[in-house]
Order: C-alpha cells, then sequence, then structure tokens
C-alpha cells in the first residue's frame, strides 16, 4: 500500500476543516425507508377496486418491486387482500380497517363516553330520518329531493354523506361497545 501524499496527511497541531454539513445526508433522506412504507400504504388505503403491483407504484410514487414487496407484506398483515393472482392484484381489506377504528376507540375512550358518543350520532341519524323521511340514505333522491325542499343538489347531497357517516360511526361505536369487556377497558383508561 502506498503512503499518501503529505499534503493529505493530517497535521495534529492544525485544526481541521469543519465538517460541511449542508453536504451531508438530509435526515429526510436517512428515514426515507419510513417515508416510502407510508406512500404505499397510503396507496392502499385508497384501493377502492383491484390494482396491480404497477398501479400500487404509480399511486404512491414508487417503484414497482418496491410495491410488490410492500403489497405482500401488506397482505401478510391483513392490510390488502389478494383478489387474483395472474396478474396479482389487490384491494383494501375494509374489515381490517374497520377492525383498527374498533380497536382504537376501545383504547381511546371509556365505555361511559363511547355510549355518548352513540347516543350523539343515533341522534344525528334520527334527524337525518325525519328530515328525509325515508328510513335509509340509500332511499334518498338526492335530485328529487332537492326540487322539493328547494335546497340545492350540493346541500341535500351533503346531509346524505353526513347521514351515511352518522351510520358508519354507529356501527363502529356499537361494534366497540360490544366486544368491549367492561372492566378491562375501564382499567386501560383510567389514568
Amino acid at each position: 500500500m502506498d503512503e499518501p501524499q503529505d499534503e493529505l496527511e493530517a497535521d495534529a497541531d492544525e485544526p481541521g476543516e469543519p465538517p460541511d454539513f449542508d453536504a451531508l445526508t438530509s435526515a429526510e433522506e436517512v428515514v426515507r425507508g419510513e417515508r416510502t412504507r407510508d406512500d404505499f400504504f397510503d396507496a392502499a388505503l385508497g384501493l377502492d377496486s383491484p390494482a396491480t403491483a404497477s398501479e400500487v407504484a404509480d399511486l404512491a410514487g414508487r417503484g414497482v418491486d418496491a410495491a410488490r414487496e410492500y403489497l405482500e407484506w401488506f397482505e401478510q398483515l391483513g392490510i390488502v387482500t389478494l383478489v387474483t393472482e395472474s396478474p396479482a392484484t389487490y384491494q383494501r381489506n375494509q374489515e381490517y380497517l374497520n377492525w383498527r377504528r374498533v380497536q382504537r376507540l376501545k383504547d381511546e375512550y371509556t365505555s361511559d363516553e363511547l355510549l355518548v358518543l352513540l347516543k350523539r350520532e343515533t341522534e344525528r341519524e334520527e334527524g337525518f330520518t325525519d328530515q328525509f323521511d325515508v328510513g335509509s340514505p340509500d332511499a334518498v333522491s338526492i335530485t328529487a329531493h332537492a326540487s322539493a325542499s328547494d335546497r340545492s343538489v350540493e346541500e341535500v347531497w351533503e346531509d346524505v354523506s353526513a347521514w351515511k357517516t352518522a351510520r358508519r360511526r354507529i356501527t363502529l361505536l356499537e361494534r366497540a361497545l360490544t366486544t368491549e369487556s367492561g372492566d378491562a377497558a375501564d382499567q386501560r383508561t383510567a389514568v
């Protein structure tokens, strides 16, 4: 091995140049792996219909090989389901997402708080039932109701969407309460 040239050897008496911090790898680049996972996670959660790894890669703004790896991992976790094998297509697993929401509700609220939230959403739903005079938001003809009530189509659509949201919340709150083990949940949130 050759010895370095004299000008390249460190002089113990001479202070070295400070590092060029601007040339160092940015913090975003260091944690890029986390960002990639989040990009694929966001893309997977947006899958309303079966999509190939290439389509998921496009949604995530990432490569196809990485999409395949993440989709296989997400399938093992239950976040997506494999719909077809050749070509492999994946779809968001709504049941998994609902289960996560129920778990979060159980972790963040006591049974009493869940009951208050359930009562509030139930009252909202009853208000929409009275407003539209039908038993389900799916039974509302948005344009017909807008015309009959002298409201804009957008206003009626927003109310119908809020009604659907109230129904979804009621379902999740009921699941959180019915799967509640009572004492265990109260102990978790009593602090």
